[in-house]
């Protein structure tokens, strides 16, 4: 008899496993960045968990290199019209649809992974609501490495930096740049080692890790360590898809999106010094900025979040005032 019994709740617990995993789901996700770029590498192992904890019955298959054809501003609205299911998004370049989206790269407004991670919790809710009403569930989110100006020339003082052509990646990046006197440049990334071979553009703002995914040392040789930001790139997926699955299934799509992020952040700092070595034996410089452009780009930091703050919302600003310096 109590064999029986036992056999009874165990087909009872498979019955329940397979019910709450009864409807499979292959979904594509769009990831902007090349195979070696560890926010695509996260994704990878991000999906590599949800088949796993969904017991397989939800697969992820990442799409590097953007070649789903969506790469930049358009991407919040390609995940809200579910064009693409799924996509890793750089914030900084959808900040112009929703402004919250441009905290992680304000200039300056963090000098450290302590500070950015403390940011990031602060400013989780808003993320979370903001995607919601581009219609998706926001997942995880993890930052760069610092950025840095990578250029020809050492930069010693503002003066170094009149003319300069710099590939940025969003708008914050090329207001800084503008106001120190450069001249900043929008591109895909695809572009820019042609362009700095061509002499198209003479430097990029850009962590470790890209210059070292670059190999920018072959037409670059310094490595000016200005901890401009560290922004962030999300993973969000579609609402509609989001729904469809099954309590279970979002229960464990949550549970890799957490371990995920928190590998990530780890992956971040260890990529930033493991590659700043690379740079250096490839014969690249690394320097930290003078005093006198310290005080420089703090100068125009400021002028940047002081616009930034006058068109946030108030929950913007509450959490910005903690780390207004």
């Amino acid at each position: 008899m109590g064999v029986r019994k036992l056999l009874v709740s165990i087909l009872a617990f498979l019955s329940l496993s397979v019910f709450a995993f009864a409807q499979n789901f292959t979904l594509n996700l769009n990831a902007i960045y090349g195979p070696t770029s560890f926010h695509t590498q996260g994704a990878m192992e991000f999906a590599k968990l949800v088949e796993k904890y969904t017991n397989g019955s939800v697969k992820i298959v990442v799409h590097p290199g953007g070649s789903l054809g969506f790469k930049g501003p358009e991407l919040l609205k390609a995940v809200k019209d579910a064009q693409v299911p799924m996509s890793d998004i750089l914030m900084g370049v959808v900040a112009g649809s929703e402004h919250v989206f441009g905290i992680s790269s304000l200039p300056r407004l963090v000098s450290n992974f302590k500070e950015a991670r403390a940011l990031y919790e602060d400013c989780k809710p808003l993320y979370e609501k903001a995607a919601l009403k581009w219609n998706q569930k926001f997942l995880y989110a993890a930052p760069w490495p610092p950025s840095g100006l990578v250029t020809k020339k050492e930069i010693k003082s503002v003066d170094d930096l009149k003319g300069l052509k710099t590939r940025t990646y969003d708008k914050n990046g090329a207001k800084f740049l503008r106001e120190l006197g450069a001249s900043p440049v929008s591109m895909p990334w695809g572009e820019v080692y042609s362009s700095l071979r061509t002499g198209v553009i003479d430097s990029v703002l850009t962590s470790t890790e890209s210059a070292k995914n670059g190999k920018f040392w072959e037409v670059l040789k310094y490595f000016t360590n200005i901890y401009y930001a560290f922004p962030l790139n999300m993973v969000t997926i579609n609402l509609d898809y989001w729904k469809a699955l099954s309590k279970e299934q979002q229960k464990a799509m949550l549970k890799a999106a957490k371990e995920i992020e928190e590998m990530q952040w780890k992956n971040s700092k260890d990529r930033y010094f493991s590659a700043a070595k690379v740079l250096e034996e490839h014969g690249m410089i690394i320097n930290n900025p003078t005093p006198e452009l310290e005080k420089a780009m703090d100068k125009a930091a400021k002028k940047i979040i002081d616009e930034f703050m006058s068109k946030a919302k108030s929950k913007e600003r509450a959490v910005l005032e903690k780390y207004i310096k």
